[in-house]
């Protein structure tokens, strides 16, 4: 009998502690904040942030502007980081193999260069047969396109060129045709970012010694060079055009927009290569574009596009930035636009390949009655991808083996006092050290013993932070405590803080829980990372902000820290190296041990974007970052 009221005693403590749990779980994942609020902060923040158009007056005023946003850009962000400089600076090397029959009128020429050391382009050079004298040339460049450099609408692109007298040189991009790898993937450029290297620079380089290799060829004539490309490709035309002046025409299709552009339309958030750290602080989309004024641009964008960057709204900002600028150096007539409306959708078919030779038969052959812009059938000339497929090395260095050999040597070491180390810090995450928080309380509930109270807490009147306080009896100290799936998981963990008599403040910072962002997530955090902030320095500055408001609202000395989950404890690190006199003990559950494991994993910035904070691995990793802490608070 005693067993049956012992068992009976047990099961129920068990229902009471699972009704308690149950009760815990629902007042966590009470929502608070609209499903839009964060998406909408976002938008809002970045747009704002993105530079307009300088109004200038003169030729004059213009072509300083330009060149010096074009240094800027150079130095600043592509070549950002001293191994970039290196790169940069090292001699191209350039293999020719084998030549292979084309048509009628050209044929192919196979080879491979170094964009940078170790890291190899195959590329397929279209020659016209008997090339004398000076002749224009053309680097095709391709987007996300699994075929790559055999993509049928870039062969006949190519192949058309050569049968007109112009030199095309068909590159592979990097992680696409011959290139497809997991070393190469677009999101892994980040793992260079976070060693101080700007991992743009490697798909600038690319572009660039193409045009070293063209450039090169006895008949290639410097006035007359051309880039175009569809999509990614489109995008590496802007890129390439707008800061190496020796294009002199180029034509992006359904390539890119303004960043002001892709803030309000998620489907033209681009990858990380198109949204690189901090290139809005230079200059927007806007102002490449009216770069390439002196010289002849064709944009070609789809009415219907079905991929990105529909013409209804990508094309006219960026006509309204350049036109006047072309036209104050008097070339108005030199920007051109086309819009495909057959298909419509996201392409380089026929209609816009023969805008593009139009357009090519104006810059190139202007006055030449002989120039017909009318494709040329070339459906039996298009080859098998192993026909043009160029011999490759047996390695070949991509985003994640460069990382790995960057990280062995990261952080270096320095000699900086704590307060030094500290500004450091706050100055590569972007920490913003002013702060004002608004709290309004959104409602009370009560679940047996548990009373919740509901707040949001405006952050720099820019972030909405949702917070439930959920005490139980007479609290005698307070604790904030946010998770990387989100508060409504952290049940397991309040619940030991609630016996304690402990009020707890589960928050969603940035990008969690509550905080997500509805809709490409991550491609937002890119662009906050390229208007100038990092998502980290935002999670860290609402953390701290977040527990000075609780220190005066709850009369505290200080506010404990318990952060679950890899992600988060990192912030949570952060904020506390930064945040001395106002978080005090700080509790890791499943933490983040180094930031190599990002690079050791090849992790996509797609996964844990505000690990990939440009430069922080070159000053500090966890370990340094907890020593700024002070062992004694970290538990």
């Amino acid at each position: 009998m005693n067993r049956l009221l012992l068992a009976a005693a047990l099961a129920s403590i068990t229902c009471a502690a699972a009704a308690q749990s149950s009760d815990l779980t629902t007042l966590l994942a009470h929502p608070i904040l609209d499903p839009k609020v964060t998406l909408q902060e976002v938008q809002d923040y970045t747009e704002a942030k993105v530079p307009r158009m300088p109004k200038v007056n003169t030729a004059a005023e213009w072509n300083a502007f330009a060149a010096k946003t074009r240094a800027d850009v150079l130095d600043k962000i592509v070549f950002r980081g001293e191994t970039a400089r290196q790169w940069r600076d090292a001699k191209t090397r350039v293999e020719w193999l084998e030549t292979i029959p084309g048509g009628p009128g050209y044929h192919i020429k196979k080879l491979r260069y170094e964009a940078l050391p170790g890291l190899w382009v195959p590329a397929l050079l279209y020659e016209p047969d008997n090339a004398s004298g000076k002749v224009p040339v053309h680097l095709a460049v391709n987007g996300h396109e699994p075929l790559g450099k055999t993509a049928v609408y870039k062969q006949i692109r190519c192949i058309n060129l050569a049968k007109r007298g112009i030199a095309s040189l068909n590159l592979e991009w990097l992680y696409f045709g011959q290139l497809r790898s997991d070393d190469f993937a677009h999101y892994n450029m980040n793992q260079l970012d976070l060693c101080g290297v700007s991992g743009l620079a490697p798909f600038y380089l690319a572009m660039s010694r193409g045009l070293d290799v063209l450039l090169a060829l006895p008949y290639a004539d410097p006035k007359r060079v051309a880039v175009s490309g569809l999509s990614g490709g489109g995008w590496q035309t802007i890129f390439i055009s707008s800061l190496d002046t020796r294009v002199t025409f180029c034509n992006p299709v359904a390539g890119y927009s303004s960043f002001r552009t892709r803030a309000r339309f998620p489907t033209d958030l681009g990858d990380s290569e198109q949204t690189p750290n901090d290139l809005a602080i230079v200059a927007d989309y806007t102002h490449l574009t009216a770069m390439l004024a002196g010289r002849g641009a064709l944009l070609t964008y789809n009415i219907k596009d079905n991929c990105c960057f529909a013409s209804d709204h990508a094309l006219a900002p960026l006509e309204e930035a350049a036109a006047p600028i072309f036209t104050l150096l008097g070339q108005a007539s030199r920007l051109r636009t086309h819009v495909n409306h057959d298909p419509g959708t996201h392409n380089f078919e026929l209609d816009n390949r023969q805008a593009f030779y139009r357009a090519v038969g104006a810059e190139f052959f202007p006055g030449d009655a002989g120039f017909d812009a009318k494709e040329i059938v070339v459906d039996g000339e298009v080859k098998k991808a192993d026909e043009l497929e160029v011999a490759m090395p047996a390695t070949n260095a991509g985003f994640n083996t460069l990382a790995r050999q960057l990280s062995q040597a990261l952080p270096h070491e320095h000699n900086l006092s704590p307060e030094a180390a500290r500004a450091k810090l706050a100055e590569l995450v972007k920490y913003q050290t002013t702060v004002t928080v608004t709290a309004v309380k959104e409602g009370n509930e009560t679940r047996g013993e548990l009373r919740a109270t509901y707040w949001k807490l405006r952050i720099n009147s820019t972030w909405t932070m949702p917070v439930v306080e959920v005490v139980r009896g007479q609290p005698k100290n307070t604790v904030l405590i946010f998770a990387d799936n989100g508060r409504r998981s952290a049940t397991a963990q309040v619940e030991p803080l609630l016996a304690a008599n402990t009020r707890v403040l589960a928050i969603d910072p940035f990008y969690f829980g509550e905080s997500k962002i509805s809709q490409r997530d991550f491609l937002y955090a890119l662009l906050i990372a390229a208007v100038g902030d990092r998502p980290l320095g935002i999670q860290a500055t609402q953390v701290a902000a977040a527990a000075r408001w609780a220190r005066e609202e709850f009369k505290t000395d200080t506010v404990a820290v318990h952060a679950i989950g890899p992600r988060s404890s990192a912030f949570a690190l952060v904020a506390a190296a930064l945040e001395t006199g106002t978080i005090g003990k700080v509790h890791l559950t499943d933490p983040l041990t180094s930031l190599r494991q990002v690079i050791d994993t090849n992790t996509p910035v797609s996964q844990k974007p505000e690990l990939f904070c440009f430069g922080l691995l070159e000053f500090f990793d966890i370990p340094q970052i907890k020593q700024l802490v002070g062992p004694e608070r970290v538990q």
